[in-house]
């Protein structure tokens, strides 16, 4: 089993220390535009092998695709990360040309790599991977729902005073600010309704929290934060390479399913050794039906402005 990660920044190393870590492969390797970037990295990795306790290879390669070669899974986070007041739509004129030329030279290395998008605006580069590859649906990932529950679960159990352990809460939509729709309806704590502990007026708190859970981190640090991010990227290749068929909400390529068709957005799938496998129906009420339907709308408007760039 061979992973590529593109991009050694804060977010691409965090992957691949999670991935490492879980050897999830036998080898692993950095690739990052920056000369001798993704080698010091993979040879800072390298060195806690044996404290931690794995065997996976980690090479590092300057924008020297060949070195990826074979690879099942890619993780693309390379791009510039969000500043303070950046929105993750202002990225796409940037991060367009970059996602589109890696996809690109991960595929001539590795045709039958599926490929998972960290890469903000997250939805957009995802419908972007998919279009520009020609790759069958199931094998294009964006990662942005895992990390918006993890995130959800976390003001959760704050407001709680209990473990995130103990929790099962789901966003899906649009990874972006005012796009993303954490379903406290569904939220349970070990199996009963959070509504059961918490007022509306907390639980509306709890969701416009964690609907700006990212912009907080990119104040709070004066960039996008890295290690949820890196830990969420960890997950689902996990449950990739693992064939887990675990149900995780993930940004797909939605062809009628929850209304919607020829956008990728985050709903619930199952993911396994194929990449996405089904497309899971919560069954959304009235409400989380029109936010759903808004979100889709922001994510097209982002989508079209792909049409104004050349790339």
């Amino acid at each position: 089993m061979k992973v590529t990660v593109v991009g050694a920044g804060s977010v691409g190393a965090t992957s691949a220390d999670n991935i490492a870590r879980k050897q999830l492969c036998d080898e692993l390797v950095l690739v990052d535009i920056k000369e001798g970037f993704a080698q010091g990295k993979a040879m800072d990795l390298m060195q806690t092998a044996q404290i931690e306790g794995f065997d996976t290879k980690i090479i590092g390669s300057t924008n020297d695709y060949a070195a990826t070669a074979g690879s099942h899974v890619a993780v693309i986070t390379s791009g510039i990360p969000r500043k303070p007041g950046m929105t993750r739509e202002e990225l796409i004129g940037i991060n367009a040309g970059i996602v589109k030329s890696v996809t690109e030279n991960i595929l001539k290395y590795s045709p039958n790599a599926i490929i998972v998008v960290i890469a903000n605006p997250m939805d957009t580069m995802t419908y972007l991977a998919l279009k520009s590859s020609g790759l069958p649906k199931n094998r294009i990932i964006g990662m942005g729902g895992i990390l918006d529950s993890s995130r959800f679960r976390y003001f959760l159990s704050q407001a709680m005073h209990c473990s995130p352990n103990d929790l099962q809460a789901t966003v899906i939509g649009g990874h972006g600010d005012k796009t993303m729709i954490p379903l406290t309806r569904l939220a349970t704590y070990c199996g009963t309704p959070v509504s059961n502990y918490l007022d509306a007026e907390t639980l509306k708190k709890v969701a416009a929290d964690t609907m700006v859970g990212g912009a907080t981190l990119t104040g709070l640090l004066g960039t996008s934060a890295w290690y949820a991010p890196g830990a969420s990227a960890g997950s689902l290749v996990e449950a990739i390479v693992r064939d887990e068929k675990k149900m995780i909400p993930c940004c797909v390529y939605l062809e009628g399913e929850y209304g919607q068709s020829d956008i990728c957005i985050g709903v619930p799938v199952i993911v396994g050794k194929n990449g996405w496998e089904k497309v899971i129906d919560y069954k959304l009420n009235d409400a989380e039906k029109e936010a759903f339907v808004k979100s889709a709308e922001a994510v097209r408007n982002m989508n079209d402005a792909l049409a104004t760039l050349k790339v």
